[in-house]
């Protein structure tokens, strides 16, 4: 939560959160700076749990059923793509980067906290065995991917990076990255 409430205020303009189910982001967004929520998630469950929080709070938000993949959004509408413990799970992150760079507006962000490869052997050594497994036991979560570099591979400049383990999580599972990128 912590390293949530430092990411998602960043976000301005029209915003769009991918992988918003559940709403956790939502008490984190400062609402000067946004014009507009709009959230893509392909779990329904999710979603109303989303809808429902975002009701709750008074906000009015465009929720879309989704996949990162195929967006079903129109070029150049967002100011700000924010992906929060989303790409792990995703089929194609590659495909979803495009899809990213499509909808974001020239000048656009992407604003990412994600879990994904440790920097370091013996984490990383554990990450590779335990994740056949943990994909099944976590909704498709993929421990190993790496994060700044899958993102500066797909047309991204990083603007800002930073990672860190998470205090009292195992190190396989703990290591997070976080920061903003640009279309190149």
């Amino acid at each position: 939560m912590k390293d949530r409430s430092a990411i998602v205020p960043k976000a301005d303009g029209d915003v769009l959160e991918l992988g918003c189910g559940g709403g956790i982001n939502l008490q984190f967004y400062d609402w000067s700076k946004v014009n507009s929520l709009t959230g893509l998630d392909p779990s329904a469950e999710l979603l109303d749990y989303t809808r429902e929080e975002a009701r709750e709070r008074g906000f009015d938000m465009e929720i879309c059923d989704g996949i990162g993949e195929a967006m079903p959004f129109a070029d150049a509408r967002f100011d700000t793509v924010l992906t929060t413990f989303t790409l792990c799970s995703v089929q194609d992150g590659n495909q979803v980067m495009a899809e990213m760079r499509r909808v974001l507006k020239p000048g656009g962000k992407f604003l990412f906290l994600e879990h994904g490869r440790a920097p370091d052997k013996g984490p990383e050594k554990w990450q590779r065995r335990i994740e056949p497994v943990w994909k099944h036991i976590a909704g498709g979560c993929h421990l190993h991917r790496p994060v700044a570099k899958a993102i500066a591979a797909n047309g991204f400049r990083l603007v800002e990076n930073a990672g860190h383990y998470a205090p009292k999580t195992p190190r396989w599972l703990g290591w997070m990255e976080f920061g903003e990128a640009r279309p190149q």
